[in-house]
């Protein structure tokens, strides 16, 4: 079962009970200083024209001070085997991981995953940046759900090398996880910005949590993370105080068992444009 509640996710958060999540993924803003948007366009006479966009303001003067406060929440509603997952990139990852150790204990800290990409525009004044940091916190560093048997397997770079049974079989991700961006022409496109691949989010419901957990995204975007519990029998609350997220997360479940808390006066998106 989804929930998605609209509103301010830090009251939101202090409003749950303590140990009532097995797993929790956010993917803040990353203070990036920019306005991130994801324009929609139609066509009109032959013409591209821009119909309407979707995107958030992401400048913090102060960006610890903000999810400071949002990660003790986390860490209080977390169950005793339960994960907390942190997507960030290069600007603020370093400060969060030291947040994080104070919040956690440097104990707590499991791994930081390195989501490499390949895709867009190229820098020409310095290494072009093609990767998302995401850190891994386990509430309690000796019992944490880490579901070995439901990796999925990835191809030998050199399966001659290995033999034919084990080729088959493929190797198991590392701390480095390549996989392409959702593309603007990809089916998995919901027209929202920042929107991250079904791929990443499914891999962590699939090995940190099991099947009827309760799982919490509380900057829900336009909810991959919840589509991904969802469709791996997860129960999961999505948290997001932008209109233009809840109306994406409208059209993205409505075909699947979602309760919207708060969101009454929020429309549904337009259809999403395919080429």
């Amino acid at each position: 079962m989804l929930t998605v509640r609209f509103g301010d996710n830090l009251p939101i958060l202090r409003g749950f009970p303590a140990e009532s999540f097995d797993l929790v993924y956010v993917d803040p803003p990353f203070n990036t200083g920019k306005t991130q948007l994801r324009r929609r366009f139609r066509s009109e006479n032959g013409r591209k024209v821009a119909e309407d966009s979707f995107g958030y303001e992401d400048s913090f003067g102060d960006f610890l001070a903000f999810l400071r406060p949002r990660m003790e929440e986390a860490r209080r509603v977390l169950k005793p085997a339960g994960s907390l997952f942190l997507h960030l990139d290069f600007r603020e990852v370093h400060y969060a991981k030291v947040m994080l150790d104070g919040i956690f204990g440097r104990e707590s800290f499991q791994n930081e995953i390195i989501w490499a990409y390949d895709y867009g525009a190229r820098s020409k004044s310095r290494w072009s940046p093609k990767h998302d940091n995401i850190l891994w916190y386990a509430k309690n560093p000796e019992q944490y759900t880490f579901n070995f048997e439901a990796m999925d397997r990835i191809p030998y770079m050199a399966p001659t090398l290995v033999g034919p049974e084990k080729a088959a079989r493929g190797k198991t991700p590392t701390d480095v996880w390549w996989q392409t961006i959702v593309s603007p022409n990809s089916r998995e496109k919901t027209g929202y910005a920042t929107q991250k691949p079904r791929a990443i989010l499914d891999r962590i419901v699939k090995i940190h949590s099991h099947p009827g957990d309760e799982l919490l995204d509380f900057f829900a975007g336009s909810g991959t993370f919840g589509e991904s519990a969802e469709l791996l029998a997860r129960n999961c609350t999505l948290v997001d105080s932008s209109p233009d997220a809840i109306a994406v997360m409208k059209r993205r479940f409505a075909g699947l068992p979602a309760r919207f808390v708060g969101c009454d006066a929020i429309p549904p998106a337009p259809p999403r444009q395919t080429r």
